[in-house]
């Protein structure tokens, strides 16, 4: 296929998480506070979302028409490939992803390692990602493009999906990778525990 890219390595074994305790547009807030996790999840619900990177405080207000569009196609697309093979793995925000005491991100949308579902579950019951998936708006293109892709890549994600309506293409990074793949016709991903990719076109993706 031409332009496709594999994503996830060949050992693509999801990044574990820690135990937990408990965006269009994303802007880091100068702050001479540090903000712990259990510092963001006691912000009051007004809207907004909040997270923290170690210590530097996130904060996204409503996402856009065009932002939520773009995730329910991304959406529609992974959970046709996930769910008929028994992987109901597929999660978006509001979130609470804690790699840390000083870390909590809540991703546009990700799959994840789960167990079997319980009325109890909570956050901290996730075991892993596998892909992680941002949106990019005018003012989360720090956020986006280094901030929490330092953390994915640090927290060893096998992918991360940066999507940019504008320019109608996707950045693919790896844990490894200095320089993301662009893509600007068609994403290829594969589930670990599947023998089958998932193909995204970027036209039906960005489509008006």
């Amino acid at each position: 296929m031409s332009g496709a890219v594999d994503l996830v390595p060949a050992c693509a074994d999801a990044v574990h998480l820690p135990p937990s305790e408990r965006r269009d547009d994303t802007m880091s807030m100068p702050s001479t506070s540090y903000f712990t996790a259990e510092d963001v999840r006691a912000l009051p619900e007004d809207g907004k979302r909040y997270e923290t990177v170690h210590g530097e405080l996130l904060v996204t207000p409503a996402p856009g028409v065009s932002h939520q569009q773009v995730l329910a196609r991304l959406f529609r697309v992974l959970d046709a490939y996930l769910t008929p093979n028994g992987l109901e793995q597929l999660c978006w925000s509001p979130a609470d992803i804690s790699f840390a005491n000083d870390t909590l991100v809540q991703p546009d949308l990700f799959v994840t390692e789960l167990g079997p579902l319980t009325p109890a579950r909570e956050w901290s019951d996730i075991r892993g990602l596998h892909l992680v998936i941002e949106v990019l708006s005018r003012t989360s293109v720090t956020a986006d493009r280094v901030t929490k892709r330092r953390l994915y890549q640090e927290q060893r994600i096998p992918a991360y999906w940066v999507v940019d309506i504008e320019q109608r293409q996707v950045e693919v990074w790896t844990p490894d990778a200095r320089f993301p793949v662009v893509e600007r016709e068609r994403l290829v991903w594969r589930h670990p525990a599947l023998e089958t990719d998932c193909e995204v076109e970027l036209d039906r993706l960005f489509a008006p």
